[in-house]
């Protein structure tokens, strides 16, 4: 027990306790953590994905209203299926 002691004293010094907990402070209890690193970066992983669903989401309504413009056969097959419209005269049966 003895030879703890003095290898305590001999190795272990006040300034070396400042650091390690000055190094303890800054990876698990400061606002830039390693586990605040790691909850940030699954949020951006999250919200890149969520960027990306977006993006997905905008090119099919170009892709859409561009067909739109174009055909108008395309038109009157999303009215009649979307909306349930017909023309005069003409029955229509929704099936689901």
């Amino acid at each position: 027990m003895k030879r703890f002691i003095n290898w305590c004293r001999r190795y272990i010094s006040i300034f070396f306790i400042a650091i390690v907990a000055a190094v303890a402070y800054i990876l698990f209890f400061n606002e830039n953590s390693v586990s605040h690193q790691a909850e940030l970066k699954t949020e951006i992983r999250r919200l890149q994905y969520e960027i990306k669903d977006c993006n997905d989401t905008i090119e099919r309504y170009r892709e859409l209203n561009r067909r739109l413009q174009v055909s108008p056969e395309e038109m009157e097959r999303i009215v009649r299926e979307q909306y349930h419209m017909q023309r005069p005269n003409e029955d229509v049966y929704i099936m689901e």
